[in-house]
């Protein structure tokens, strides 16, 4: 009984109700922001990106949905290694898949899906041209993992790195017009 417990709780699906807002981005999943960082982004978009990185621990709910409405226009699924998912190396090294939308007024985010140690199973919703609606899911990692969101480089930044977020709760950032 308690082992059945434990897997209702893991693979719990909270909703939570969004007014869709083009210029902002959600986070698309619950934990807390282990870097905020400028990177070099060299899948499919090819240029400097901020990354915002949230660990999620077997504790949280572990459903990702989708931060920005748009259109699918990348999806890429990446064998890889099995590193702590805090490890600064796993959104590079392990396995992963990566999303990119493309918002109505031109923006695009990529979003990470990553699995950890414990994660062994990635799974994506999504399909290259689909529309997508801020709030909707995007998939499920299986037992701790991390999502990184690349932003456009002028974007604004609202969280920082050790705070605590919620799935279609938070606001990561805002785009520029």
């Amino acid at each position: 009984l308690a082992l059945l417990f434990i897997v209702i709780y893991f693979f719990r699906s909270p909703v939570r109700i969004v007014q869709p807002d083009e210029n902002i981005v959600l986070s698309p999943a619950d934990g807390k922001v282990v870097a905020v960082e400028k990177v070099f982004l060299d899948e499919f978009i090819n240029e400097e990106r901020i990354q915002v990185s949230i660990f999620m621990s077997p504790f949280n709910v572990h459903v990702n949905w989708i931060p920005l409405s748009g259109t699918i226009k990348y999806f890429m699924y990446h064998c890889g290694n099995y590193l702590v998912a805090w490890h600064p190396k796993s959104s590079c090294d392990n396995e992963r898949t990566s999303t990119v939308i493309e918002s109505k007024n031109g923006k695009t985010l990529m979003i990470r899906q990553i699995a950890g140690a414990l994660a062994r199973r990635i799974v994506t919703y999504t399909k290259i041209q689909e529309s997508v609606i801020q709030g909707q899911e995007l998939g499920f990692i299986k037992f701790g993992s991390r999502v990184d969101v690349f932003f456009p480089i002028n974007s604004k930044i609202n969280v920082s790195i050790n705070q605590k977020v919620k799935g279609n709760i938070t606001i990561l950032g805002k785009l520029s017009s």
